[in-house]
């Protein structure tokens, strides 16, 4: 557990350093078809569908090659 927890604490540090020092590294998260978008005039509302399944695609296989 003690081991998972650096895991995720160092990937979380990783992310974070990245956002703050190349943003540009992650201009595409968002923007895939079937990303929504709804503006109203006062109200935005951001739903990431496309997004979050390619990082989950993503994440599941780098889990399965390191077991």
């Amino acid at each position: 557990m003690a081991k998972l927890l650096i895991m995720v604490g160092l990937a979380i540090l990783i992310v974070g350093l990245l956002l703050q020092f190349a943003p540009g590294l992650l201009k595409w998260f968002g923007h895939f078809p079937g990303d929504f978008r709804f503006e109203g005039e006062h109200t935005r509302i951001y739903i990431p569908l496309t997004s979050m399944i390619v990082i989950s695609l993503v994440l599941t296989l780098i889990v399965n090659l390191w077991r």
